[in-house]
């Protein structure tokens, strides 16, 4: 399984906005759930959110519920994660992450995992 993920949007300040998109190549994208992930600097990996196969159903961390958006277009393989209301605590390695079952939040439930992507809000 391989992931191509990307920032768009540049560099941001406190309020603004990013999406981080990930597409996935190397299985049947819409059997797994997608799952998105972010660690801060000397910090340990924390779940942001997750979307279901079809994507009818989504999760989210609290700290994120109500700013971010998960999505994903099964015929294009991909995934994306909206950024809204960005705040400095939002900078982190965002990971995107592949599982069986939804949802699941524990780091060591996930199947597969994608290179991280650096997010930086300025204040």
């Amino acid at each position: 399984l391989r992931f191509s993920c990307s920032v768009w949007g540049g560099l941001v300040q406190t309020g603004g906005s990013l999406r981080l998109s990930c597409a996935v190549s190397g299985v049947t994208f819409s059997s797994y759930v997608i799952n998105w992930f972010r660690q801060a600097p000397g910090k340990e990996r924390l779940f942001v959110a997750a979307i279901n196969r079809s994507g009818g159903s989504t999760y989210y961390a609290g700290s994120v519920k109500g700013r971010f958006t998960i999505s994903r277009d099964n015929a294009n393989n991909t995934v994306y994660l909206q950024m809204d209301s960005l705040k400095p605590e939002d900078t982190a390695v965002y990971f995107c992450a592949a599982s069986v079952y939804y949802p699941l939040t524990r780091v060591s439930s996930m199947n597969y995992w994608g290179k991280g992507t650096q997010v930086t809000v300025s204040s």
